[in-house]
């Protein structure tokens, strides 16, 4: 008994021993960042303003908390982080249905719909800003010209939509690889019971492809949510927080503050709610997770 134990504990030191190397590395990687991201947030440090930097508490944020463009950046937030995993959820889930299917060039078919999202942000948006959306030589304008209507100004009339739409372009791909990953262990006899059963196709997704993507779907939202609330390169290439707010999320009005106006303690107490903000959101969608791999 004494030299299991002893085995057990040395075993265990060990591997401790092989971790810590690694594990001290990723905390320093983040507790550097926030701690000196917590640390100037309570300091008035404007980079403009040499030499006048002192300890100012929880001015600044009372400053944001009190600022409209902090309410008016968060909303934006969580309308493009909602609308875009809306669109990827539901048109990747139909999009996988689709391409299970059996027809000729499938093959092919996966790869293209699969592609843009190996392609950068600040790529992508150049290419929807100058080849799509543009108002007199984009795609789309020469489209609504073959039917006589006036050619639209996307990023003036329709802002945040044009950014929902280049963002879901990007991220669409990535639920369908997700999805039609988990549609290749759908049992097929058990599809092929239900419709000798009399199951139309509507009934056979909605009782068993549906059920199946469950635990999928919800590791899409996951990971897509943590990557969309800070959302930046579509916003700063393409229509730079405006017109007026109206593209401006959390990450865009931090950046504002940082870079823009030199405000580094406001830009830092954005950090710091961005960074609370993330954690709610993380841990909700971690036990969403849980439950389903529960069920």
């Amino acid at each position: 008994m004494t030299t299991r134990a002893s085995g057990r504990t040395v075993g265990g030191l060990r591997s401790l021993s092989l971790q810590a190397p690694a594990v001290t590395l990723l905390l320093i990687w983040m507790l550097i960042p926030l701690g000196m991201t917590l640390w100037f947030s309570f300091q008035r440090y404007n980079l403009l303003m040499p030499g006048m930097e002192q300890f100012a508490g929880l001015e600044n944020y009372r400053y944001l908390l009190t600022d409209p463009a902090l309410w008016s950046a968060m909303g934006t937030t969580l309308v493009l982080v909602g609308s875009v995993l809306a669109i990827s959820v539901i048109g990747g889930t139909l999009l996988a249905v689709l391409y299970q299917q059996e027809f000729f060039g499938r093959g092919i078919a996966r790869v293209l719909a699969i592609s843009p999202f190996f392609i950068m942000p600040t790529v992508s948006a150049l290419v929807w800003k100058n080849m799509m959306m543009h108002p007199v030589n984009g795609v789309l304008a020469w489209f609504t010209g073959l039917f006589g209507l006036p050619a639209i100004d996307w990023f003036s009339s329709y802002p945040l939509l044009s950014i929902i739409i280049i963002v879901s372009w990007q991220w669409l791909p990535f639920a369908l690889l997700i999805l039609l990953t988990a549609m290749q262990s759908l049992d097929d006899d058990q599809v092929e019971a239900a419709r000798m059963d009399g199951a139309g196709p509507i009934a056979v997704f909605f009782f068993i492809t549906l059920p199946h993507l469950k635990r999928a779907i919800s590791v899409v939202i996951m990971i897509q949510m943590i990557f969309l609330l800070t959302i930046f390169a579509e916003i700063f290439v393409t229509t730079s927080g405006g017109p007026g707010l109206a593209t401006t999320n959390l990450a865009y009005l931090i950046y504002i503050r940082a870079l823009l106006e030199f405000d580094v303690g406001g830009a830092s107490a954005g950090g710091v709610i961005a960074i609370i903000l993330a954690n709610i959101v993380a841990i909700f969608l971690i036990r969403m997770v849980a439950r389903n791999l529960e069920d």
